[in-house]
């Protein structure tokens, strides 16, 4: 029996549901109304064609990034929050991101994210252009993570592995670390590791950042 009420949002939560789960392709009309256990005609009612409900998608899902708030006691504990969340919210709807990005949406989903990060590091005492490129380099680190653990998990079968290349005699006769690279990548820590030698560096006294205000690197010799 066909449901007799049904609301906008139980529709794009459900939309967004098959599109996390098997991608835009396997989002119809047809089937959508098959999950709700209504008549395709209700969906057409509340949310358009196929097209306007993959908009309204692309629209909640660029508010739902903007739902990110920094928690922690100091500034570097905040940045980390928030990396920590958007690394999450990124992982949790590539298919859904993609679709923004595919909409020109990109720049405008990360803004809120941004926001927070300008508020940190302004609450760190770093300004203008430091500043942002401490927002910056700190987006980069996230989206490239996300980048390299999807590519990993997509790759085929290598041959050889990890385990099988990494031994004392290539690890320059280190064989704890042979054993650490030939291990399975704890993401996690990997992730948050990176983001506090990042933020670390970012942080530190801003003379030894602002030596260099062209942003080329450092003489090796200096």
């Amino acid at each position: 029996m066909a449901r007799t009420s049904l609301t906008r949002e139980e529709i794009l939560a459900a939309a967004g549901a098959l599109v996390r789960q098997h991608g835009p392709a396997a989002l119809t009309m047809r089937k959508l109304a098959a999950e709700l256990g209504t008549a395709v005609t209700s969906i057409y009612w509340h949310v358009g064609n196929r097209e306007s409900l993959l908009d309204a998608l692309v629209e909640r899902t660029v508010e739902e990034l903007g739902e990110i708030r920094p928690r922690g006691r100091t500034p570097a504990a905040r940045v980390l929050s928030v990396a920590r969340a958007l690394r999450r919210e990124l992982r949790a709807r590539p298919h859904l991101i993609a679709m923004v990005h595919e909409r020109g949406l990109t720049d405008r989903m990360f803004l809120p994210a941004q926001q927070a990060l300008v508020h940190e590091v302004h609450a760190a005492g770093l300004r203008g252009a430091r500043a942002a490129r401490a927002v910056r380099a700190v987006q980069f680190q996230v989206v490239g993570h996300v980048l390299i653990e999807r590519n990993r998990e997509r790759a085929p079968v290598q041959s050889p592995a990890e385990e099988d290349l990494w031994h004392p005699s290539t690890a320059e006769q280190d064989p704890a670390l042979a054993r650490a690279l030939a291990g399975a990548v704890d993401q996690d820590r990997l992730f948050t590791d990176s983001v506090r030698a990042l933020v670390a560096g970012l942080f530190a006294d801003p003379g030894a950042q602002e030596a260099d205000p062209g942003g080329g690197e450092a003489d090796p010799d200096a």
